[in-house]
């Protein structure tokens, strides 16, 4: 068979279900070989940046790599914004692209660039394929590396003569391995860290939400009573509605939510990546009593310096905790400023969600209402603008990955085609897609993509006219803002040249009925609100009068 026949057979054999993306001629080989698939599903989308983050949602959602696909020179540049996304999301993901001929690698030529050196900074591996016995390896260790803690995207480049060669090789069948896990002699340490704590506090971060970590850590606090504060990507790894969920932090100021952490004498990190919230908004003083709970030992930094790595297979880790969770025995816990941080966090919750003021939309009626019709199961994908700072903040979460956001890289564009991707993974559920009039319109095209594929997804567009959160940063930190002001198109007739269901909302009295009809239709629907984002400096100034009673 040839390589591209090979190259598909292993990427069956890794149990791939899906390849999004645009092909061109270098990769045509490859394209001719997959259509003879009966288990990979090629989806073809309007751009690669659309193609890379359908095949992030779809790792974050199932654990699993999907791959995205671009030719060579302008395909591969355009693929690599969502793959540095979905690598610093943490997304089990595959990159294939096309090269042209081994022969002309050398040398100046048409289209020709050293795509595996672009695609290094932002992936786990990359590498290209030289000889077609070399297939079958490339594939089982790029599939394991990109499943691997911290999972990311691994890169294979196919060049077009290599794909054409005859090849005896065969698929490497896949071994998973156990990962190693913490020290016992560690474990009984933090046992006795954990005595001692008077206010101890957790800080789970996307880690948890891998591998139904979520789960032990809800008997850990169950038991215990200690409140959890979670990352934007960790949303759902306890459940909203628990008395120890003290709900999301990450907003790089002073909010509520910080004031608990202050007072903690002890923080135990579970699965806590730097990348979203840096220990200096939280450590600032380097005093901070420190258990890292992680599948890999901690990050080099001045600001976390943990006294104890609990460093393993995380499930395992915290499974071991609650078997000998007994052994703590009677501890006199301080807990107050936790349930005070959860009661003020409820009351700034119900403060506009019942609001009905006319001509005006906020941002907290808006999510409230959209907690009202989406189910504990059903998925939220956030893009990345001002609204993702509210999403953060105002939309909680009963269960883990079901309110997507990015959080790594974050990369304006992400929900649309992510949103096209939750719905194939999970197609029994309600899929909403929150969006910025900016983000959406980077990726305005995978509209056509959602209408041939049937996708039933709700878009709604936050309208502002405006790069909002740019405008709101600038304010707050100069106390004006450049001109960040843009027109945008006739939102409905938009969504009807696409073929899509749409929906304009002018008063928020008649969002959540809108909202219930767009679930009800089938295939895409595209809600339109205009958002009074003059919420925006009013939280900044609360956040700024925030003083904690510790």
């Amino acid at each position: 068979m040839k390589t591209s026949e090979l190259l598909v057979r292993c990427l069956e054999t890794e149990g791939v279900e899906y390849i999004f993306g645009v092909p061109g001629e270098e990769n045509a080989d490859f394209m001719i070989a997959l259509e003879q698939s009966d288990s990979i599903r090629f989806i073809l989308t309007r751009h690669e940046q659309g193609a890379a983050f359908m095949a992030e949602a779809y790792g974050r959602l199932t654990g699993n790599p999907a791959a995205c696909l671009g030719t060579l020179g302008p395909g591969a540049t355009n693929l690599i914004t969502g793959v540095a996304n979905g690598n610093m999301d943490r997304a089990p993901m595959l990159v294939l692209t096309g090269q042209g001929a081994s022969t002309r690698l050398h040398k100046e030529s048409h289209q020709i660039m050293d795509v595996v050196a672009m695609f290094k900074p932002v992936t786990k591996w990359a590498t290209t394929i030289l000889h077609p016995s070399s297939v079958p390896e490339i594939v089982r260790k790029a599939v394991r590396l990109a499943r691997s803690e911290k999972p990311g995207a691994c890169h294979i480049e196919l060049p077009e003569d290599i794909a054409k060669q005859e090849t005896d090789a065969q698929p490497m069948q896949p071994r998973r391995f156990h990962r190693p896990v913490a020290e016992p002699g560690e474990v009984e340490k933090a046992f006795s860290m954990l005595r001692h704590a008077k206010r101890p506090i957790v800080l789970v971060g996307n880690g948890c939400a891998r591998h139904d970590a979520s789960r032990e850590l809800r008997r850990f606090c169950e038991v215990t009573g200690v409140g959890v504060i979670n990352t934007f990507m960790a949303k759902g790894c306890v459940d909203a509605d628990a008395d120890y969920c003290l709900y999301t932090i990450g907003l790089q100021a002073k909010d509520v939510v910080a004031c608990a952490l202050d007072a903690a004498d002890l923080v135990i990190t579970i699965g806590y990546d730097m990348v979203e919230y840096h220990p200096r908004l939280w450590n600032s003083g380097r005093d901070k009593h420190i258990i890292h709970v992680d599948f890999q030992p901690a990050e080099i930094d001045e600001f976390y310096h943990p006294e104890l790595e609990l460093v393993g297979d995380l499930t395992h880790t915290l499974s071991t905790i609650n078997a000998n969770i007994e052994t703590l025995g009677p501890v006199m816990r301080d807990l107050s400023q936790q349930a005070a941080t959860r009661q003020q966090m409820q009351q700034e919750f119900k403060q506009y969600a019942a609001d009905e003021t006319e001509h005006t939309i906020r941002p907290q009626k808006v999510l409230a209402d959209v907690r009202k019709v989406m189910g504990k199961e059903d998925i939220l994908l956030s893009d990345v603008g001002a609204h993702k700072m509210w999403i953060a903040r105002h939309y909680q979460c009963h269960e883990p990955n079901t309110c997507l956001i990015p959080n790594g890289f974050c990369s304006m564009g992400f929900a649309l085609p992510g949103a096209i991707a939750a719905s194939l993974v999970h197609p029994d559920k309600q899929v909403l897609a929150i969006c910025g009039d900016a983000g959406f319109l980077m990726n305005v095209q995978e509209m056509e993509t959602a209408k041939r594929l049937n996708s039933n997804i709700v878009v709604m567009v936050w309208e502002d006219n405006a790069y909002g959160l740019i405008a709101w940063k600038q304010q707050s930190q100069f106390g004006h803002h450049t001109d960040l002001s843009f027109g945008n198109p006739h939102w409905l007739l938009l969504a009807k040249s696409f073929g899509w269901h749409g929906h304009r909302v002018e008063e928020s009295v008649a969002l959540q009925e809108t909202l219930k009809v767009a679930f009800s239709e089938q295939g895409p629907s595209l809600i339109v609100v205009p958002i009074d984002y003059r919420e925006n400096m009013k939280l900044t100034e609360r956040m700024g009068n925030i003083v904690c009673s510790i």
